[in-house]
């Protein structure tokens, strides 16, 4: 049985100029990046490399057209290496472009194409939150299907992972939260997921322990606070992301995508709605499984002795850091709470795999119901 797999060299950088010296940045490499973070920390280096701005090519989340149209930018030139320097959209993205003769994003995750690996990745994470850095997954909103599409495949495995905390410094407050709260939830559903052991259990509970801690401390000490724990997120979001790369992720994630990918809700933030609901829904249905270990950890951390109370109080801390609000407040429908649950159980079974315990039609519906 395996336990545990790290694909990725993980590296860990001061400043951005040590990365680049590292690992030779130059001709035949091609930089998917923001322009922001090209002006900052790249223009001045006047590196021999082509670099291509996410953002040209539209706003938001990963979409398939935004893929193809980024493919067709590269104009076909034979790069010896991708280098992702960005959050999840980025990331996402450029684990796609290592694939060889890939054209169309939708072939690439209805698998229509030979997934053939023909370059090397670097991904070098500017968000606390994806842990993408460390997964074979890639994840993006198909337009003619209106939801979110995952392809999980070794080929996207990068084969370095590099972690420059000053560049997570750039994150803007709400993003912050947004991004290190999906990092929290990937070690929260790994730690519940039937395939968690006792190899994976390690990186989760350090995960929670660095970025609850850490928002402890934030709410004491303010929001500019963060930028002075900043590595812990950084640390805490790649930890994460070996616990779930090995685990998988559940159902709030799989309730998260027709939320995403029908208002464009941001990956985080779509999570963060769902996250408390459906562990309290685990818990009411199995509190003596691997949820009660869980909820004594989550009350250590929190300092809290009464673990009957858990969510609530997590709920306060997470809340007071970002308000949620409700789904109806993003756009959706009533009527899409039904058209949501059966898109969820139709298109979503990879991730439902992974919960903690089935959740029947109706207990999907009811999440959905009381959220909205």
């Amino acid at each position: 049985m395996k336990l545990l797999q790290v694909k990725p060299q993980i590296h860990k950088f001061n400043h951005f100029q040590d990365f680049v010296e590292f690992f030779t940045i130059a001709d035949g490499d091609f930089v998917l990046t923001n322009e922001f973070l090209y002006n900052s920390y790249m223009k001045g280096l006047n590196l021999n490399a082509d670099f291509m701005f996410r953002e040209k090519y539209g706003k938001g989340e990963p979409s398939d057209e935004m893929i193809d149209a980024i493919i067709r930018g590269m104009g076909g030139r034979d790069y010896r290496r991708i280098i992702a320097i960005g959050g999840g959209s980025v990331i996402d993205i450029a684990k796609l472009l290592v694939i060889k003769d890939a054209t169309n994003a939708l072939a690439l995750f209805e698998k229509k194409i030979p997934l053939i690996k023909g370059r090397e990745l670097i991904i070098v994470p500017t968000t606390c939150g994806t842990g993408s850095e460390v997964t074979n997954i890639s994840i993006a909103e198909i337009k003619s299907k209106h939801t979110k599409m995952g392809l999980g495949v070794d080929e996207l495995y990068p084969d370095y992972a590099v972690l420059i905390p000053e560049l997570v410094k750039e994150l803007p407050y709400k993003f912050f939260v947004t991004s290190s709260i999906d990092a929290l939830i990937h070690a929260v559903e790994s730690y519940v997921s039937p395939r968690s052991n006792s190899s994976t259990e390690l990186f989760s509970v350090k995960a929670m322990e660095l970025i609850l801690r850490g928002y402890m401390d934030i709410l004491d000490k303010g929001s500019e606070y963060r930028l002075e724990i900043i590595e812990d997120f950084l640390v805490g979001s790649n930890f994460a992301g070996i616990a779930f790369g090995n685990t998988g992720v559940g159902a709030v994630h799989a309730l998260s995508y027709p939320l995403g990918g029908n208002y464009h809700v941001p990956h985080g933030e779509a999570n963060y709605q769902f996250f408390i609901e459906v562990f309290k829904t685990y818990n009411q249905k199995n509190p003596n499984g691997k949820i009660k270990e869980l909820n004594s950890i989550l009350a250590g951390i929190l300092k809290i002795s009464d673990t009957s109370i858990i969510y609530d109080e997590l709920s306060k801390v997470l809340d007071n850091l970002l308000a949620r609000k409700p789904l109806k407040e993003y756009g959706m429908k009533e009527a899409e709470v039904e058209i949501f649950t059966d898109a969820v159980i139709e298109g979503q079974q990879r991730l439902l795999v992974n919960n903690y315990v089935p959740l029947s039609r109706n207990e999907i519906c009811d999440i959905f119901k009381a959220l909205y």
